[in-house]
């Protein structure tokens, strides 16, 4: 079993992988421990679910981890023979509803949120509650497991409209957000559930650590309607980008491994009830810049940027507004001892190269 991981990954899965367990955290404060990761079947908890098995394959930690998902069919296909391994259980549970199967626990990740506008617009009710009850819960779960220590992975859009006349948000600021407007449960919920944390920090004294990504990418798949996934979608699929805007959308990006490591920083160096930023700044771009990374990144593949609206194919400036940019300040993460390692073009490559490879090995 030692190397299982090795045999089931891709090439580049695993790799990535890999560096997200050399990253030079204290390792020892996982050993022998029981890690719960909610969302198990998302993004972000699925590379971090594998880190830390690798960890076990390579260096021993013993580290006990428990996947919570709700689709236990969805896992099952996604984590294949991994779920055979003794260190790593699968639970089916909603985190919405009581949670009295989830054993004793050192640490709790909570990762489990829909993020796609897709929910925003069609389960919004589903997508406030698994940020707000979904994240009392834990808590109340953590409370009763002595020196139980919670990550709770928030969001940038928890700012809303900031308006801090910065090239930056900092996690001081916050800005407007329309609280009657139902599109706004995954940033309002994200706000409660933040909330939430640092009441339990004052009234329990527990110690609940609090994630702020930025837009996170890699390897994805060709159903994914994120503008980025469908960027690698046109290059797998050697099709010309088309752009239907101007593309001018100014963000910050980090990669998935990237933005891993970055919490296994805050949950062991973080302080409890204080929110950290996570983006790096070598990936802050625009969405065409994006666009043109990707064309760029397989040059022997000709893959060209287009534009559906020829106006479009001026590149505008990107000029000082009364809004700030959704450019995320994560110097109190660097004060962690936090570094990017990935940029843009990296992760790109990295991204595309994993998809292919998991084709040809799902053939």
């Amino acid at each position: 079993m030692k190397h299982e991981l090795r045999d089931y990954l891709t090439k580049q899965e695993f790799d990535d992988v890999r560096d997200i367990a050399d990253t030079a955290i204290p390792w020892e404060q996982l050993r022998g421990k029981t890690v719960l990761v909610t969302g198990a079947n998302g993004f972000i908890a699925y590379y971090l679910i594998l880190a830390l098995l690798i960890r076990n394959d390579f260096y021993g930690n013993n580290i006990k981890i428990i996947g919570m998902v709700r689709n236990s069919g969805k896992a099952e296909q996604k984590y294949g023979s991994i779920l055979k391994r003794t260190d790593f259980t699968l639970l089916q549970q909603d985190v919405c509803e009581s949670l009295e199967n989830c054993g004793d626990v050192d640490y709790i990740i909570h990762a489990a949120s829909q993020a796609s506008p897709y929910y925003f617009e069609n389960d919004p009710v589903g997508t406030l509650e698994a940020n707000t009850i979904g994240t009392s819960n834990l808590l109340k779960y953590a409370v009763g497991k002595k020196q139980c220590q919670v990550l709770v992975v928030s969001s940038l859009k928890v700012y809303g409209e900031v308006k801090n006349g910065l090239g930056s948000i900092r996690e001081e600021d916050i800005g407007s957000l329309e609280i009657d407007n139902y599109q706004n449960c995954y940033a309002q919920g994200k706000r409660v559930a933040e909330t939430l944390c640092n009441c339990y920090v004052k009234q329990y004294g527990l110690q609940v650590k609090i994630a702020r990504p930025s837009y996170i990418y890699g390897a994805s798949t060709l159903h994914d309607d994120r503008v980025w996934a469908q960027f690698f979608k046109n290059v797998i699929q050697k099709e010309n980008i088309l752009l239907k805007s101007n593309g001018a959308q100014y963000r910050s990006f980090c990669y998935v491994t990237d933005t891993v490591a970055a919490l296994l920083y805050i949950l062991l160096y973080g302080e409890a009830g204080v929110p950290y930023n996570i983006a790096y700044e070598k990936s802050n771009t625009t969405i065409r810049n994006f666009a043109k990374t990707v064309a760029e990144a397989f040059p022997e593949r000709r893959i060209r940027l287009v534009f559906q609206n020829k106006v479009d194919e001026k590149e505008s400036a990107i000029l000082p507004g009364d809004k700030t940019l959704e450019i995320l300040d994560s110097t109190r993460l660097h004060g962690l001892g936090w570094e990017g390692r990935v940029d843009l073009m990296e992760g790109v490559r990295r991204s595309i190269q994993t998809m292919e490879e998991r084709m040809m090995y799902n053939k």
